[in-house]
């Protein structure tokens, strides 16, 4: 089938920090032609919103009371995924440690996870040649009915060196605990916990490079393309 004959192929990438998802997503979707969706810059975004607008974030009602007013925006080019709120460019902002530290406590607030869903499925819904959408509950919440659901792990070892690696300055041992801290506040929270798919296929990316993680999800993907 002539990749311009296709029919939009709808991929869902979930997994742990540090397993390699943005890159990887990135990577397939440039070269698969898709557009790509990090969701994990969405809740980083509503929670930037928060911090700035001066919300409580140990008060998950004042979150909950909250969780409508921003308006966030992403850009679905894989080249190029920005990111803003309220008309504001919050790609490098919210990557910093503030943000980071808190990400959890909102994300878990279940009005967040429905606004925030909500305009997940919306982007998806709206990807012309398909799109590639990594996260933690995609395969499992946002997109059930995905063509094809990809769920990556790797050691916490391998996890954090690549995490510290991006973190400027971060020290390997707390960059673990904190990846390990997260995993367990995002697998255990009642709304759409970090959880796989029954149907997902799993990728342990622990001993591959990118470009050996990015030759098999290609892979993968073209096969469900041709109906395989």
């Amino acid at each position: 089938m002539e990749n311009g004959a296709a029919k939009p192929v709808i991929v869902a990438i979930d997994g742990p920090s540090g397993t390699g998802k943005s890159s990887t997503s990135k990577a397939v979707a440039a070269q698969l032609g898709l557009s790509y969706l990090d969701t994990g810059a969405q809740y980083r975004a509503i929670t930037w919103w928060m911090v700035n607008n001066g919300i409580d974030i140990a008060d998950p009602s004042a979150i909950a009371a909250a969780a409508a007013k921003p308006e966030i925006l992403s850009g679905t080019d894989p080249a190029n995924p920005t990111i803003t709120v309220d008309g504001v460019d919050v790609a490098g902002p919210i990557r910093e440690q503030d943000v980071t530290s808190k990400v959890s406590a909102v994300s878990a607030v279940p009005e967040v996870r429905a606004r925030i869903t909500e305009l997940q499925r919306a982007i998806a819904a709206s990807a012309v040649t398909g799109i590639v959408v990594e996260g933690r509950d995609i395969g499992t919440t946002v997109l059930p009915d995905a063509d094809l659901k990809i769920f990556l792990t790797a050691s916490p070892e391998a996890r954090a060196a690549r995490r510290s690696g991006e973190l400027k300055g971060a020290d390997l041992h707390t960059t673990r605990e904190a990846l390990i801290k997260r995993d367990a506040a995002d697998s255990s929270r009642k709304t759409s916990p970090l959880a796989k798919a029954d149907d997902a296929v799993e990728v342990d990316t622990t001993d591959l490079t990118l470009q050996q993680v990015v030759e098999c999800l290609v892979t993968l993907v073209e096969e469900k393309r041709a109906g395989k």
